[in-house]
């Protein structure tokens, strides 16, 4: 989580400069400073208000039932909480009508899909490595995942998601009903989405006649309208435009079969609407 919070922040223009064992970073944004803790405690600490806004998981403040307000989603890690077990214990890809054993970090969200599954058993604590308890110690895991690829390599089995969760920002509600709290909040949340809608779109130019120009415009998924200025001479016009990262593959052979010439990709940093 660290590691893609900081390389966020650092496309955003802010610096954060800690060593390796330093939990007071410092950081270049005017108005801010920033502790480094693990994720269950930031989400304590803004809910108590010692720190007014922190990243998390969005299933540590589901688990702890904490009184934060979610202001932004990074789309960092983003990872499933799911309910596995052993392939060999299910029926029919379910699990067994029987006293179950499940362990997890997770206390709360897994005795409340216990609860909504109707499932009679026993909860077991577990202090990470919770894909090692089954078959001998747990009858079923509550784990998050990003691929599954962990729980395919122990010869478990997801049977029912319990969340999806990602690392988000949350602040502490007094702290956002004040006028400079709200205002550094948002200041903040449009230097981070500007940095994600950024790496979505690249800037695509592309030279045209001015026959083929509408085709090719026609075919432009811009932001808002596209930047058309005349090249030397008369001799068509360059049209540029940010696009969708993922249309690409479609719309660069599009753009050359509606007469485009000489395209050029080139990576953005931030995009502010």
């Amino acid at each position: 989580m660290q590691e893609g919070v900081f390389s966020l922040l650092a496309d955003a223009g802010i610096r954060v400069a800690a060593g390796r064992r330093a939990y007071r970073p410092t950081v270049s944004l005017a108005g801010y400073e920033a502790k480094i803790l693990k994720p269950q405690n930031i989400v304590e600490m803004v809910e108590l208000g010692s720190r007014d806004m922190g990243f998390a998981g969005a299933d540590w403040v589901a688990e702890l039932g904490a009184r934060v307000t979610e202001i932004f989603d990074t789309r960092l890690d983003p990872v499933r909480l799911v309910a596995a077990a052993p392939a060999g214990i299910l029926v029919r890809g379910k699990l067994p009508h029987r006293p179950l054993v499940v362990a997890s970090e997770y206390e709360t969200l897994s005795r409340r899909w216990m609860r909504r599954r109707k499932l009679q058993g026993t909860f077991v604590r577990s202090y990470g490595a919770t894909e090692v308890f089954p078959p001998e110690d747990a009858d079923v895991i509550v784990d998050n995942t990003a691929s599954g690829a962990t729980l395919a390599a122990n010869n478990l089995a997801i049977v029912d998601e319990v969340m999806a969760s990602s690392t988000r920002l949350y602040a502490n509600p007094r702290f956002l009903a004040t006028r400079a709290g709200r205002e550094a909040a948002d200041r903040l949340t449009m230097l981070l989405a500007s940095v994600l809608e950024a790496r979505g779109r690249v800037m695509l130019e592309v030279n045209v006649s001015a026959e083929r120009r509408e085709a090719v415009v026609g075919a432009l998924p811009c932001m808002r309208e596209p930047t058309i200025a005349p090249l030397h001479g008369g001799a068509g016009y360059a049209v540029k435009a940010a696009v969708p990262r993922e249309d690409l593959p479609r719309l660069i052979p599009e753009i050359k079969k509606r007469g485009g010439s000489d395209v050029v990709v080139t990576v953005l940093a931030q995009i502010v609407p």
